[in-house]
């Protein structure tokens, strides 16, 4: 406040004595005033002169201003007036301020008083509920006084917003306000609150500031709108640029969809007011914000993929290739359509499928990059299309292929009709222009970047330099131009290219190096005392030696690195070698191209280098700087080295592969398990059903032969030989009946069978795997314990029932034994005398037909018998082999009971010995106590924290007594 006094002293043409005085007399009447039409008066009268007299104002009345906010908040009129005053007092928007001084001083007494004002924080917080007022003479006023605080001091007016409560929410409200004047006025509040401040943002960004902000911005039309969507614009920048959180809120509640309007330019002859031209240009810049090349790479491609998507990238494309698009818009949506493609595959790819509308239609890039070659052509434009052409190649194999492709012979169009874009490269490469040479060496270098394959396929590249000579290969012509000594500007470019080109390429370094003329000439320019301006070429002429040793296969007998490193020492010397390397890293232009990828640079004498040269010379400076000081036992001792290194990378890549293959067959084992379990469900569903059905079988044949045995006693008053006929038959018929039950049960049997041995199966592929901890190892084990009692009891369940046919088999053959007997009987019967005639001939010649039958039968008896005895003693064997699969498996777990026992035996040993640990422990402790060391023990504190305390009363009281 005496600062203030001694300004307002101090100024040369103060105030009148009588205005002094009556800015007195105003502040005492709203200080003491009891009527509140006195007091609105006089804060109105002060209202009028804050303008002219803001010093004095300021001085006497801002401690009386901010007590009516506090006490007249029923009177709107009034708190209108006193917040006008405080924003004439605070704020700098004075118009007859023009001269420097006064503004300066204008900006200094903005700045003080706002810092009277928020030194207390309640003032704010009060200016902030007086915003909640819908009362239109009371919220306009405060938004301004607001949003004047902000720009005077914005950080910590901020800090008070951030920790009052409900702050940020109730500043959002004025969005929703109906009265376009507030709401605009609270857009502009909320930029000036936004401005660098995270937090800040990420809580506007969740009170649903993008869908109020795109509401507006689609209300007052889009890009045609006015000021306000300019405003919009840029509050929204303010919430994504820098702020991973709220740009990946923005893309995941599909706002990025929503921006595709915006750029809905109409017709070429609807005009570009200025307005527009502004507005479009935000607009770009806001989508560049989404996809920076500075984001995460995962938020960048995830934009760039929901603009593909949404069809936004193909809007801009439309720009990108319509007429009568201003030059600034057009260079920008070229820097922004770089960006959306830049690392993503499929942008990239869409873009090399984009045609301009020309007749015949030509391919964007082939269109840009006559653009870009065209010294007639602004220098910013020119520095956008090379940019989009880096994005373009950017992680782009398949489109630095397409590139070169177009300089091999066999792409090249014979007939001249169409330039391809290696064609116009290569013209750019070799002009008269020499930022034309440099943005195609660079352009050129791009298409080689991190590719193998493309700098071999380029060492193809032939030339035809003028007419009855032999071509030159185009790594020639480089150095050729190089050696012709041209502009700074273009060897610099060619530098970079070849540099780029020989790196990670031992065959392109071989190609460089059998030009005799080549190394030379590198050393020539290396070892010579020239300008500062040449120090740069010297440099990459360093780094271009240096890569020809480092990446040099010694395929060349006359250029191998130890000869190279010989003659840098006898002509050069090594530290002036690496000095003259040093000079890239040292340039000022260097470190300005290696902050951001784009090629931004105020004028072109300023373009020198490019921003992945700037990774490549980082990457190489220290391993060229190690090449040169190392021997040729060195030199053979790293060349093991990498080849041991390479064969331990192929074994990696080898168990790799085989890890991949088991884990596939893994995933089929558990597909088959799967299937098989449900097999298994089925098959015991049909067993159980089938095991009733013979259950019915066998009582309905029970009661049949209890039924043929009562018929039997009814027939015993007939003849021998009629009763032999009559039981025949149905003996036979209960003989096929039970050959039948006989295959079901086999059947069965078979079925169990399989059962087991998929429990076998699983057995032997759960003991195959070795289990991680003892817990593991132990459920496992009686997992196995269980499943093998369940098969030893099948399998017992398995015999007794093979007993058991063993033993109707054998009734069978008893009965049918007895068959036979009593067939013979009935022969002998039939043979004998006493009976004569017709009646004689006709018993025989029926005995004899039926004896044929049941000897037929009894042939198809005897080889069902021998077919089932077969089938029985194949069952047998498969229950041998389950049964020493059961004892393996038995050998296993108690293997696996044996480990379990050791580490059970091991885990005792650890506890004895944390016992004995802690007993020392205790021990030492005690010792301490009887020093009279003070000792801290947790579990006394917990225990015995009372005990502590009333032990420490006693003491005190014995001490007092003493004393």
């Amino acid at each position: 406040m005496n600062f203030l006094r001694g300004v307002m002293g101090g100024q040369s043409a103060g105030p009148q004595h009588t205005e002094i005085e009556t800015i007195q007399k105003l502040c005492d009447r709203v200080a003491s005033s009891t009527l509140l039409d006195d007091r609105r008066n006089a804060v109105r009268a002060l209202k009028s002169l804050s303008k002219k007299y803001r010093l004095e104002v300021g001085i006497q009345a801002m401690e009386h201003l901010i007590h009516v906010l506090q006490t007249d908040r029923s009177d709107s009129e009034i708190i209108g007036y006193a917040l006008d005053t405080l924003y004439n007092i605070i704020s700098n928007d004075e118009e007859e301020e023009v001269e420097e001084n006064s503004t300066r001083q204008s900006g200094d007494l903005g700045s003080q008083f706002t810092e009277i004002f928020i030194k207390q924080q309640e003032n704010v917080t009060l200016l902030l509920s007086l915003l909640e007022e819908f009362d239109f003479h009371v919220r306009w006023p405060g938004v301004k006084l607001l949003t004047s605080l902000l720009k005077q001091l914005g950080p910590q007016v901020q800090q008070i917003i951030l920790v009052s409560p409900m702050g940020v929410s109730r500043l959002m409200d004025l969005l929703a306000d109906s009265r376009e004047v507030i709401r605009n006025d609270g857009v502009l509040l909320l930029q000036a609150l936004t401005r660098s401040n995270g937090a800040i943002q990420k809580i506007v960004a969740f009170e649903n500031a993008f869908e109020r902000l795109l509401d507006i911005i689609t209300e007052e039309g889009n890009s045609d709108g006015g000021i306000v969507v300019e405003d919009c614009l840029i509050l929204l920048q303010n919430l994504l640029k820098n702020n991973n959180s709220n740009q990946n809120f923005f893309k995941e509640g599909s706002y990025i969809q929503r921006m595709k309007p915006w750029f809905h330019v109409g017709d070429e002859n609807s005009g570009w007011s200025a307005q527009k031209v502004t507005n479009l240009h935000v607009m770009l810049q806001l989508v560049r914000v989404l996809v920076s090349p500075t984001n995460p790479p995962g938020a960048t491609s995830s934009c760039q993929k929901a603009m593909f998507q949404c069809g936004l990238l193909q809007q801009l494309c439309t720009i990108l290739m319509a007429t009568g698009v201003p030059a600034d818009i057009l260079t920008e949506t070229i820097n922004t359509v770089s960006e959306v493609i830049r690392g993503y595959q499929v942008n990239q790819d869409y873009f090399a499928s984009v045609n301009a509308p020309s007749n015949p239609p030509r391919p964007a890039i082939v269109v840009l990059l006559m653009s870009m070659v065209n010294e007639r052509q602004p220098f910013v434009l020119r520095c956008a299309v090379l940019y989009c052409f880096q994005c373009f190649l950017y992680k782009n194999q398949k489109g630095q292929g397409e590139i070169v492709s177009t300089l091999l012979p066999s792409t090249i169009d014979a007939t001249g009709n169409s330039v391809s874009a290696g064609q116009l490269l290569c013209g750019g490469l070799f002009s008269t222009d020499s930022l034309s040479n440099w943005c195609a060496a660079v352009a050129l270098a791009h298409a080689l970047q991190e590719n193998a394959v493309q700098k071999e396929q380029l060492l193809r590249v032939q030339l035809a330099t003028s007419i009855g000579n032999p071509p030159v290969s185009l790594l020639q012509q480089c150095t050729n131009i190089l050696s012709q000594g041209s502009k700074i500007q273009t060897r610099v470019g060619l530098l970079m290219l070849l540099c780029t080109w020989l790196s990670n390429c031992p065959i392109a370094v071989t190609h460089f190096l059998h030009n005799s003329a080549n190394v030379p000439f590198l050393t020539g320019q290396i070892a010579e005392n020239l300008g500062e301006e040449e120090q740069l070429v010297q440099g990459l002429c360093a780094l271009l030696l240096g890569i020809s040793i480092y990446f040099n296969d010694n395929s060349l007998e006359s250029y191998m690195k130890e000869k190279l490193k010989q003659l840098i020492e006898k002509r050069i010397g090594k530290e002036n070698f690496i000095e003259k390397l040093g000079f890239i890293s040292k340039h000022e232009l260097y470190s300005r191209a290696s902050q951001k990828p784009q090629p931004n640079f105020p004028s072109p004498e300023y373009m020198i280098f490019d921003h992945e040269f700037t990774k490549l010379v980082k990457e190489l400076e220290g391993v060229i700087t190690k090449a040169i000081y190392k021997s040729s036992e060195e030199d053979k001792k790293e060349e093991e080295v990498k080849k041991t290194l390479e064969q331990h990378d192929s074994i990696v890549t080898h168990y790799k592969n085989m890890i991949r293959e088991q884990d596939l067959q893994l995933e089929e084992l558990k597909q088959q398990i799967s299937t098989l379990k449900c097999q298994n469900e089925q098959l015991q569903t049909a067993v159980t059903q089938q095991v009733s059905q013979i259950q019915q079988h066998k009582d309905q044949y029970n009661l049949l032969k209890v039924q043929l045995g009562k018929d039997n006693q009814h027939q015993g008053s007939y003849s021998d030989g009629t009763q032999v006929n009559g039981i025949q038959p149905e003996e036979i018929g209960r003989l096929r009946e039970e050959i039948e039950e006989l295959k079901s049960n086999q059947e069965l049997l078979q079925s169990q069978l399989a059962e087991k041995d998929s429990l076998i199966e699983n057995l032997k592929s759960s003991q195959a795997s070795p289990g991680t901890n003892e817990q593991s190892s132990a459920t496992a084990s009686a997992r196995d314990s269980e499943q093998i009692a369940e098969l030893k009891q099948e399998l017992a369940t398995l015999k007794s029932q093979l007993n058991s046919q063993s033993v109707e088999i054998t009734k069978l053959q008893t009965e049918k034994q007895e068959l036979l007997q009593k067939t013979e009987t009935f022969a002998k019967s039939a043979a004998a005398p006493g009976e004569s005639g017709a009646g004689m001939t006709a018993k025989a010649t029926d005995g004899d037909g039926r004896l044929s039958v049941l000897l037929q039968d009894m042939n198809d008896l005897k080889n069902e018998i021998k077919a089932l005895s077969e089938e029985r003693t194949a069952i047998k064997e498969q229950l041998d082999a389950s049964n020493s699969t059961i004892a393996i498996l038995q050998n296993e777990k108690n293997k696996l009971e044996m480990d379990i026992t050791d580490s059970k035996k091991e885990q005792d040993d650890l506890l004895v010995l944390l016992a004995d640990q802690d007993q020392k422990i205790f021990s030492l402790k005690n010792k301490l106590k009887e020093l009279g060391h003070p000792v801290e023990e947790e579990d006394e504190l917990e225990s015995g924290d009372q005990d502590d305390e009333e032990d420490e009363d006693e003491d005190d009281g014995k001490d007092q007594g003493r004393i």
